[in-house]
């Protein structure tokens, strides 16, 4: 079946049509000379997904979407279809030199097409590369949950991630840059709304079937991950800087050692006693914590076989566990957990300025163990003052050269009290 191209009138005006016809359309069209998105198949185990259930996901989502070739998106999206393009497609150039194909260039061997950080190299990669399909980001300037501003996705780019795999592309001209931030929003959009149509399958009666219309996929699974990215910009956490507080302070770092081994701040739990990150060690992340619930799902049902079930419930048992088998054998990476931060290095994956530090401090990393001292919300009572955030980052970024052989008093004190951590 030939594609539809998107700009036939059909597509130019779905924002105004339900979406039944189209899903219907596009069912059982095959695409296998280009590279096509992959199912979220943690998901859909983890929600007992049927086969029937996950196709109408595949189906709704590209018609919702496109394909990674051929990309779409509602006008309820809010995203930039011309810059989508320039960063889609195979990598190649017009006659006038324009580049597109930019995502598959520069970012696809790491975090793959889907944008679930499963491309070809990411196996080999400590920490792997980011997955955008739940939407969550680590290193950002807005409260925890929120979505990072565009400036934030940007400032990746231009930085990179110091300590990890992911370089910088600050050379890339402006107008790629912008197109590839726009890309991660897409494939995090797309990624977002296949979750939310998973969450709804999952929660039909028997004999009920999701509706197809505009209501249902577009105003109540669409229209929310939207949301959060366009009201990013009313979650950037405000900097608060004491005006008799100065950087590197001697007083100011001595408060902040006192604070991180504290059972206040609690840095030293995870951190380790020396800082070097050799704290909890046994911990996951959201994106590991996933799988290893998955594994542990399939242990239980294993587990169950050996009680007494009737013909029917063995069955299923039976099935489900070579189902999710097949997902945690050629869907996911090898579970790892996650390792605090060695903050004697003076590496800091979300930038070293102290404001980045402060960030970190104030709203916790995202996806990670890592928890905020600020207020979760606007007006909200933190575990931390912001005098006390301060103090903090300024002991974080004097840890480097503190020696390590002759801790203070209370650190070797904190040294004894915490040793079973």
């Amino acid at each position: 079946m030939t594609a539809m191209s998107n700009n036939s009138p059909f597509f130019r005006t779905l924002g105004l049509w339900s979406l039944v016809g189209l899903v219907a359309l596009v069912s059982g069209c095959s695409r296998t000379d280009s590279p096509g998105f992959r199912s979220n198949m943690v998901a859909m185990a983890e929600k007992q997904i049927p086969a029937d259930q996950q196709q109408q996901i595949a189906t709704v989502l590209e018609a919702m979407f496109g394909t990674p070739d051929e990309p779409f998106v509602l006008a309820d999206s809010g995203l930039d279809i011309n810059k989508i393009r320039t960063a889609a497609g195979p990598v190649k150039s017009d006659e006038f030199g324009h580049e597109t194909g930019l995502y598959r260039r520069h970012c696809g061997h790491c975090h793959g097409t889907t944008g679930d950080g499963q491309g070809p190299t990411a196996l080999i990669l400590n920490p792997y590369p980011r997955d955008y399909r739940q939407g969550r980001f680590k290193f950002k300037s807005t409260q925890l949950a929120a979505k990072p501003t565009d400036h934030d996705l940007e400032a990746i780019l231009r930085n990179g991630v110091p300590g990890t795999a992911m370089p910088t592309f600050d050379l890339l001209p402006e107008a790629q840059i912008k197109a590839l931030v726009e890309y991660v929003k897409y494939l995090s959009t797309r990624g977002e709304t296949e979750i939310r149509l998973i969450n709804a399958m999952s929660e039909l009666g028997e004999g009920e079937k999701l509706a197809l219309n505009r209501a249902t996929l577009v105003d109540e699974n669409l229209k929310p991950v939207a949301e959060s990215w366009t009201g990013s910009k009313e979650a950037i956490v405000k900097i608060e800087k004491d005006p008799d507080h100065q950087l590197a302070d001697a007083d100011s770092i001595a408060k902040g050692r006192e604070l991180f081994y504290s059972t206040k701040a609690n840095c030293v739990k995870c951190h380790g006693v020396s800082a070097l990150g050799d704290g909890q060690t046994n911990d996951y992340d959201y994106w590991n914590k996933a799988v290893v619930d998955l594994t542990k799902s399939l242990a239980d049902d294993r587990a169950s076989l050996s009680g007494e079930l009737t013909k029917e419930e063995r069955a299923a048992t039976e099935k489900r566990i070579a189902e999710v088998s097949a997902v945690l054998h050629g869907d996911t990476l090898p579970v790892r957990t996650i390792a605090p931060r060695n903050l004697r290095q003076g590496i800091y994956r979300g930038g070293r300025r102290p404001i980045d530090i402060y960030r970190r401090i104030y709203t916790g990393i995202y996806g990670t163990p890592m928890p905020g001292g600020g207020p979760a919300t606007p007006g909200a009572q933190g575990t931390l003052s912001n005098t006390e955030i301060w103090n903090l980052v300024d002991y974080v970024l004097a840890l480097p050269y503190e020696p390590l052989s002759q801790p203070p008093r209370q650190q070797r004190a904190a040294m004894n009290q915490t040793a079973n951590y």
